[in-house]
């Protein structure tokens, strides 16, 4: 994705990782935390000069627009809609993903579009449920956009003040120390969604036994 990014003007830098974020939000499994991770990478090279600004801008507006469609086609088609994104996209939203983010955000509400945009399941749901679950809009639009900014923005600022300070620390060695940080901080993230897919698993499995499945 760094590679990718480096090879186009500045410009479609931003429209790139702002139009993978809104696609994701849309209920759609690309790479949009990558994409922003790979912005604000670049980002910390000044010399590339693009802007962490507008990487966090881009990446805040992709999360918000996307969100506010997928909530849009949610609203109009109902649970239909997620039963086709799991037909197709069977591995990330099988029947007992969904179920489990219908779970989540029937029992928490705004409170887990506000947190769903920290995980992976449920910032790719988080749209098209709460138009399906009929949250109420204004709510959802303000816990979407705080979510979104927050998580564009404090990821941003997190790897290019890592990037600065690693510069600054380690002068020749400094990449490396920043590729380091983002394999650990993927690492986090692969754990977390372990986590998340056991508690799937295990969320299926009490359907199962109470005959709901």
């Amino acid at each position: 994705m760094t590679e990718f990014l480096a090879s186009v003007p500045v410009p479609l830098v931003y429209l790139t990782v702002g139009l993978l974020i809104g696609i994701e939000s849309l209920g759609i499994p690309v790479p949009g935390e990558t994409a922003l991770i790979a912005g604000a990478v670049m980002a910390a090279h000044h010399e590339l000069a693009v802007s962490p600004w507008g990487v966090a801008v881009a990446a805040s507006l992709g999360a918000i627009v996307g969100d506010s469609i997928g909530y849009a086609v949610g609203a109009r088609y109902g649970e239909s809609i997620l039963t086709r994104l799991g037909r197709r996209f069977p591995r990330h939203l099988s029947p007992d993903h969904i179920a489990y983010a219908e779970h989540i955000f029937s029992r928490y509400g705004v409170l887990a579009v506000f947190f769903g945009r920290f995980m992976a399941l449920l910032r790719i749901l988080a749209g098209p449920l709460s138009g399906a679950l009929n949250l109420h809009y204004p709510r959802f639009l303000a816990a979407n956009a705080l979510g979104g900014i927050l998580w564009a923005g404090g990821l941003t600022a997190l790897v290019v003040l890592l990037g600065e300070a690693a510069q600054r620390t380690f002068t020749h060695g400094a990449w490396v120390f920043l590729a380091i940080f983002i394999v650990l901080a993927v690492g986090f993230s692969r754990v977390l969604d372990h986590r998340l897919q056991r508690n799937v698993r295990e969320y299926a499995a009490q359907r199962r036994e109470r005959g709901l499945a």
